[in-house]
């Protein structure tokens, strides 16, 4: 659903000038050295983005689904790390605390993200718990008036420098799978967390994750998302927030495959071989053709698929539609602009290298391609027993 035309345009204009003019320059030394510079931190907060998602009650922008997919799709065209260093302050790090916390926490905690003033992180992945999530071994213990949490979190986007996490951790060992499992809202400062080093991934170079250990960290018991009627309710806040997050990560691939096929275009136009532009030559015109078909059948789905979550739909199933066939989809584009480029694309100054390594992990993070296919299976096999 879109609110105001007129004052979505005025945004998406802002970000794509910016992408344009601060972001695309940027990618290179970002790339290289690992490091988004202070003075880009500091725009994307001044323009208001760690806030895309959070109400305007709470000093956000308040976009629907349909507003924050199309922004999302302009602030990824290009490098998707510059999107993932607020990508878990607008996404999973805050919409547990809007969708299931305590006025009080919301009052307390959602004006600050919504200035960048602190980031958010989400804890949930484990050593031996990813995909099973509700395998999860990291326990918080009832000491009085707080909990004690003790364990190890893995692959902990932005928690090098979050300044909260949501922690999901198992309060009764008693219950197994999910239903002991409940969400706290932890101080990064909280004595008792240290971190790993800071992974060295294959792509995605300055987002950075790390192993977040927590020993004998102490919380208090008004820190569970929602309150003591939520302790033993995480689990289900988790999937609240993943289902949405899907939906965002469908609309980075868009905008990551835009930006390659656009590239691959130019370069097919301007690469001349045997005295005519290779973009001439059907086998590279089928290329670009498959591309442009796919990105569009995933920008539609994704687009369709916001809309029924604006209108209150229960849209698990399409939202895992949407970030299976989208980060397949975009895989698949770079594997194709890689090719149009040949030689040129296989080497750095390219670009198209980078975003082929970047894109690589849209198949992985936030449920891979083979659990949204359970997902989407399951629920169809729910909906046809009624």
């Amino acid at each position: 659903m879109i609110r105001d035309t007129d004052t979505l345009q005025a945004l998406l204009g802002s970000i794509r000038r910016f992408v344009r003019e601060v972001l695309v320059p940027a990618e290179k030394q970002v790339d290289e050295t690992d490091e988004i510079p202070t003075h880009i931190v500091q725009g994307m907060k001044d323009l208001g983005l760690c806030g895309m998602t959070i109400p305007e009650d709470y000093g956000g922008l308040g976009l629907t689904t349909e507003e924050e997919v199309l922004a999302a799709i302009e602030l990824c065209q290009t490098s998707p790390a510059f999107r993932s260093l607020i990508g878990t302050t607008i996404g999973i790090g805050s919409q547990g605390i809007l969708m299931d916390g305590t006025e009080a926490q919301k009052q307390e905690f959602l004006p600050r993200l919504a200035t960048g003033e602190i980031l958010a992180s989400f804890a949930l992945t484990e050593p031996e718990a990813g995909s099973d999530a509700a395998s999860l071994r990291t326990t918080a213990r009832r000491d009085g008036d707080h909990y004690v949490i003790d364990g190890t979190k893995r692959y902990i986007t932005n928690a090098p420098y979050a300044g909260i996490f949501t922690v999901m951790a198992r309060t009764d060992a008693a219950i197994p799978g999910a239903g002991g499992i409940t969400a706290f809202i932890v101080d990064a400062g909280t004595p008792g967390i240290a971190f790993g080093k800071r992974d060295r991934k294959m792509g995605q170079k300055g987002s950075h994750t790390c192993d977040v250990i927590f020993d004998k960290v102490r919380v208090p018991a008004n820190r569970i998302i929602g309150g003591a009627a939520n302790t033993g309710k995480g689990f289900r806040t988790a999937m609240k927030v993943l289902d949405k997050g899907r939906i965002h990560i469908a609309a980075v691939c868009v905008g990551a495959a835009e930006r390659m096929l656009a590239d691959a275009l130019r370069y097919a136009m301007e690469r001349r071989q045997f005295g005519q532009p290779i973009a001439e030559f059907q086998l590279v015109q089928a290329m670009l053709a498959d591309s442009q078909t796919e990105l569009y059948a995933a920008r539609s789905m994704l687009l369709d698929t916001a809309r029924l979550r604006d209108e209150g739909q229960n849209v698990a199933t399409e939202a895992a539609c949407c970030k299976l066939f989208a980060s397949e989809m975009c895989g698949r584009v770079a594997d194709r602009a890689l090719q149009i480029f040949g030689g040129a694309g296989y080497v750095a100054d390219s670009g198209i290298e980078r975003f082929y390594r970047d894109v690589r992990l849209f198949r992985i993070f936030e449920g891979t391609s083979q659990i949204q296919q359970v997902v989407i299976a399951r629920n169809m096999v729910r909906a046809a027993q009624g």
